[in-house]
């Protein structure tokens, strides 16, 4: 394919903003890869079209987890975007930034550069936020911050119910403390999703310097001694090589890195030497590190209240929903997945918010399914920094193979008891009288579970993943480190990884603004030595 300056790899969240910003530069001609396809179905722009993306082989890698023993020997879908702005295309558009600790925690690991007054300047630059530029946000660039456009009964009196327990209101998640509730912020623009191809990438592809190319699945990293000198990819059922005459930057995400990191031989020798992959850089922590937020989605069905159960049940609602999108962009279509969040402390020896709820005015079974046919909500609540660590391994040196994921969910027993503490506030919130007169009734987990170890079984049957896998190339300076705090492949020239997988810990929140983060200090740092 030629030689390029920079070879980026994933057009998803963290790639379209590095292909933005590193073909700014005339001189500089950039090469960027997508596995996937474009982002032109159309379910990928009107926002409830997140429930036609994720489990669809179009938009979705469709990835399966191990059985996990926390889980009950469950196995999960585990969705990755498969299109051109990557996860972006297809998550819940929710805007957050996580807790000032997450970022002064990575700094405080031997990441300088990495704490919340570093990032905070990064978040303002990129905003373009509703409300215009003050003390926390910015204006005018271009990852847009919308207000969401619409409100439901049954939120704002879980909201009421979450400050009769002792959980205020507040106007802004995004100040470093995100403890509190109200309505989540969105990545959408005018009742449309905005995802990053739109953000980044579109604006960067009238420039001749810049090649994207899509269905273009990378094999391996090719090296000259310990440098990475190009990428061998697999495009139009071709195999072909691009060289780079600066860097290759991995941002393939947390799954994908790994696994383009363990078939090109960086990695654990044990694992390399299984599939006879040859050790170019013995590197024990790729792939290891894996955590998520795993969510415990409670239900309750409700009376005498509207939810959006019925209205999608129906034939005249889902019309009535059309013409009021196609009119003024808003209503059930322009939905986040998620519409109300609220955090909290799961129990009192909690030094600041460490549960996150997703509160929508809807249930059903799991996604793909029907909208159960009575009202109901139904209030996620996922654990925001879990200690359970989980692993991400190849299964054969074909990068087509999807690798093992294991997420080993509930394997520590602070998580357990942090799941425990998470239904028992649930419960403690939906008992008070703002939502009496709703007279909510447990159907998940099911009010009749009440001893620890129920609780524990129970978060094992509800449990799934809230789609934040990071960590498995983490950034530091330890022995299972995998990039220094430039994001560089420790022992490998040419190389840096620049998604997701270097967090070291998972920030408190969701984590899509924090991965751009990653891209544009990535960008600065390789373009300070450009």
């Amino acid at each position: 394919m030629g030689e390029f300056d920079y070879v980026v790899v994933g057009a998803g969240t963290a790639g379209c903003l590095l292909a933005n910003r590193l073909s700014a530069n005339p001189n500089h001609r950039v090469l960027l890869l997508e596995a996937g396809g474009p982002d032109n179905y159309h379910w990928i722009h009107i926002p409830v079209g997140y429930l036609y993306c994720i489990g669809n082989p179009r938009t979705d890698w469709c990835f399966k987890t191990e059985p996990d023993s926390g889980l009950n020997g469950r196995s999960l879908g585990y969705p990755r975007g498969k299109v051109l702005g990557g996860s972006s295309s297809i998550n819940g558009m929710i805007y957050m930034r996580g807790q000032r600790q997450d970022y002064d925690g990575w700094r405080d690991l031997g990441n300088p550069g990495w704490g919340w007054d570093d990032v905070l300047p990064v978040f303002k630059s990129m905003e373009d936020y509703h409300k215009g530029t003050d003390e926390w946000h910015g204006a005018g660039g271009p990852w847009r911050v919308d207000k969401q456009r619409l409100s439901w009964e049954i939120l704002d009196a879980f909201q009421a119910a979450a400050q009769e327990a002792g959980i205020e209101p507040v106007e802004d998640f995004n100040r470093g403390d995100n403890e509190g509730s109200g309505y989540f912020e969105v990545n959408q623009r005018k009742g449309w999703r905005w995802n990053t191809s739109k953000a980044f990438l579109r604006p960067a592809m009238k420039r001749s310097n810049l090649k994207v190319v899509t269905h273009a699945r990378v094999t391996r990293l090719l090296f000259s001694g310990n440098k990475v000198s190009g990428i061998e990819l697999i495009a139009d059922q071709k195999r072909m090589r691009a060289q780079s005459r600066r860097e290759v930057v991995l941002c393939a995400g947390a799954i994908g890195s790994a696994q383009i990191l363990q078939t090109s031989g960086i990695g654990r020798s044990e694992l390399l030497g299984k599939y006879q992959i040859p050790v170019v850089h013995e590197l024990p922590g790729v792939g290891e590190n894996l955590q998520d937020h795993l969510q415990l989605r409670t239900i309750y069905r409700v009376e005498d209240v509207k939810t959006l159960n019925a209205q999608a049940n129906s034939l005249l609602g889902k019309i009535c929903m059309g013409i009021q999108y196609a009119l003024t962009r808003s209503g059930p279509l322009s939905m986040a997945p998620s519409q109300l969040g609220v955090f909290a402390r799961s129990g009192p020896s909690q030094s600041r918010a460490n549960v996150e709820y997703h509160v929508q005015p809807l249930s059903l079974e799991k996604f793909g399914e029907n909208l159960h046919d009575f009202p109901a909500f139904t209030a996620s609540v996922c654990n925001l920094r879990p200690t359970s660590r989980g692993r991400v391994q190849i299964v054969s040196p074909d990068t087509a193979q999807p690798p093992s994921i294991l997420c080993n969910y509930l394997s520590t027993e602070e998580d357990r008891q942090v799941a425990v503490e998470s239904i028992r506030l649930t419960r403690k919130i939906v008992g008070q009288r703002s939502l009496v007169p709703f007279q909510p009734q447990e159907l998940k987990p099911g009010a009749h579970l009440k001893s620890d170890e129920e609780l524990v079984q129970a978060a094992g049957d509800i449990g799934t993943t809230i789609f934040h896998p990071v960590g498995t190339c983490k950034m530091g300076q330890d022995e299972m480190a995998v990039v220094d705090s430039d994001l560089r492949v420790h022992g490998v020239r040419g190389l840096r990884v620049a998604d997701a997988s270097i967090m070291p810990t998972i920030t408190s929140g969701n984590t899509n603004s924090p991965t751009l983060v990653i891209a544009q200090k990535a960008a600065d740092s390789i373009l300070s030595r450009s």
